[in-house]
């Protein structure tokens, strides 16, 4: 029973994606920085649960960074829709993890193999998006007066989240001229 429970976690933050982003649509943004904050703490329990107990799963290591990522980019996209965020930065953002998405299914598409490994630069961008997401909606929800703060993430975020995509790119492009050299060979 304990090797579901991190999916289970999982799962629930997966769900809870539609609902903070209705909380902040309808300017409940205390309630949304709240559950903002329950899935980061969710994401430290289930990922603590999973190694101390040996409670990993191949669809665990699908599901927590889906669940992270579709948390982190529905709430990219509305706080631009909200004009919390630049627009720019959120459409960088939203590019580099639809470019992984689909070089990923590609490179399974081809290899018919995917192993779930980030990069650090990839860690490093998603820890700068959280913090960034927290500080925008603990600004906006409590006007703590971090706006320099925000604006300093915010270049922090497009500068990883712009090398994280160019390191993608540069791994993919290496991966992909291997595999051509192979099928010549």
């Amino acid at each position: 029973m304990l090797a579901h429970v991190p999916n289970i976690i999982s799962v629930a933050r997966l769900l809870a994606v539609p609902l903070v982003v209705l909380f902040v649509l309808h300017d409940y943004i205390v309630a949304a920085f709240w559950l903002f904050v329950a899935a980061g703490i969710s994401d430290a329990v289930d990922g603590f649960i999973a190694k101390r107990f040996n409670a990993t799963s191949v669809l665990g290591g699908f599901l927590d960074p889906l669940a992270d990522k579709a948390l982190l980019v529905a709430l990219f996209i509305v706080g631009a829709y909200k004009n919390f965020l630049p627009d720019c930065l959120v459409i960088l953002v939203v590019f580099r993890d639809a470019m992984i998405l689909g070089g990923a299914m590609l490179f399974h598409t081809i290899t018919q193999s995917l192993s779930v490994r980030p990069l650090i630069i990839s860690k490093v961008n998603t820890a700068v998006q959280i913090v960034l997401m927290a500080v925008v909606l603990a600004e906006r929800g409590y006007v703590l007066g971090l706006e320099t703060i925000q604006a300093a993430l915010e270049y922090i975020v497009g500068a990883t989240t712009f090398a994280s995509g160019a390191a993608y790119l540069i791994k993919w492009s290496r991966l992909a001229v291997e595999i051509e050299e192979d099928h010549r060979t």
